[in-house]
């Protein structure tokens, strides 16, 4: 009779964590490269491409940071939500809020205010939407112990068909000619490009600062370890006082706040008018999750795997056209790293033990 049991290793290096991580990934390109030679592709090649598309020149480049300021945003927002073990499945409909907030502050006060005006209130704004967004599931865990795996990911959906009927009805352009989008936003509430990129700076200096400062509030203030306390332990934290509803009010609205800010990026950076939720996001809500995981929760790792994953992105669209794969090549290679990841970590966390007994039950 074989038993398998488990307990928790306490034995945690940073090498062993390290390690973990590199073997994870490792372990998902074997499986992503047999499910290449399945569909009759070379691995070897498929991957150089992916990277060589992403990292081997500058257009690529240029093209990964682009893709990776949503990540990074995103990410550094879930690596607070998920710290106190709150499930936050819906950034995707939180970026889209955060644009569809900031499109409304653009038309209505873009003709009105000067760039230097204008362009903090439509980040404010999408900043708001985000956390109102955000704070919806939060509230409904509270008070009603809805799980927030379920709240969080059917409220993309409702935010995405919400979004549809806007663009189709009465935010609908006239400059549009028939098509579904708004119109296009004043000049004044455009984002300044790096030159010879499509690399909005100003939501990527915002990035970069949030992953720090985030950073710093996590491991360094009064919040942070009431956050950690949450997840670690909710028990001792109730024992401690903590306050979960306003701590977890603010965590949500900080998580979904910074999908807003990538939903304005999209918006005022990228594609100037609000139209489709599909073109708006790229699916940046759910990649973000496997951000945050691969950066083990901590906030200025994001950047690092943001790159990575934007990376990934960038290379899936170059096999689409040198290899003619299918779109969902992307899909199935993120989904099979974030596996492995959850993998990793479990066996990082937990120790198995497999015990054969010679005895016999009747």
């Amino acid at each position: 009779m074989i038993k398998i049991k488990t307990t928790n290793r306490y034995d945690i290096t940073p090498f062993r964590s390290f390690m973990t991580i590199v073997l994870s990934l490792f372990a998902a390109l074997m499986v992503i490269s047999i499910i290449f030679l399945i569909v009759g592709v070379n691995p070897i090649y498929a991957i150089t491409e992916i990277f060589s598309g992403s990292f081997g020149s500058v257009y690529g480049f240029k093209e990964t940071v682009t893709k990776a300021i949503p990540l990074i945003l995103i990410g550094t927002g879930l690596t607070l939500a998920f710290r106190a073990k709150f499930w936050n499945i819906g950034a995707e409909g939180q970026l889209l809020m955060g644009a569809i907030f900031a499109t409304w502050a653009g038309l209505h006060f873009g003709q009105k205010l000067p760039p230097v005006l204008i362009v903090p209130l439509i980040f404010l704004a999408g900043f708001i939407g985000g956390a109102f967004w955000g704070i919806i599931p939060a509230i409904l865990k509270i008070k009603y112990s809805i799980n927030e795996v379920i709240s969080t990911l059917m409220l993309n959906y409702i935010c995405a068909e919400f979004l549809t009927m806007l663009i189709v009805g009465p935010w609908k352009g006239k400059a549009r000619f028939g098509f579904p989008g708004t119109n296009n936003l004043p000049d004044s509430a455009i984002l300044g490009l790096i030159p010879g990129s499509r690399i909005h700076y100003a939501t990527l200096t915002l990035a970069l600062i949030f992953a720090v400062v985030l950073c710093v509030i996590i491991y360094k203030t009064r919040f942070g370890y009431e956050t950690r306390v949450v997840g670690e332990n909710p028990d001792a934290g109730k024992y401690a006082g903590i306050n979960f509803l306003k701590t977890t009010l603010i965590l949500m609205a900080v998580s979904g706040g910074l999908a807003g800010v990538a939903g304005v990026g999209e918006v005022a950076g990228i594609h100037h008018y609000l139209g489709y939720p599909a073109s708006i996001s790229s699916g940046y809500g759910f990649t973000a999750i496997i951000v945050a995981w691969l950066a083990k929760l901590n906030p200025v790792y994001t950047i690092i795997s943001g790159l990575f994953f934007a990376g990934i992105l960038v290379g899936g669209d170059a096999i689409q056209i040198s290899l003619g794969l299918p779109a969902a090549t992307v899909d199935i290679v993120n989904g099979t790293l974030l596996i492995f990841l959850i993998m990793g970590d479990y066996f990082l966390n937990h120790k198995i033990f497999i015990q054969f007994s010679n005895k016999s039950r009747i």
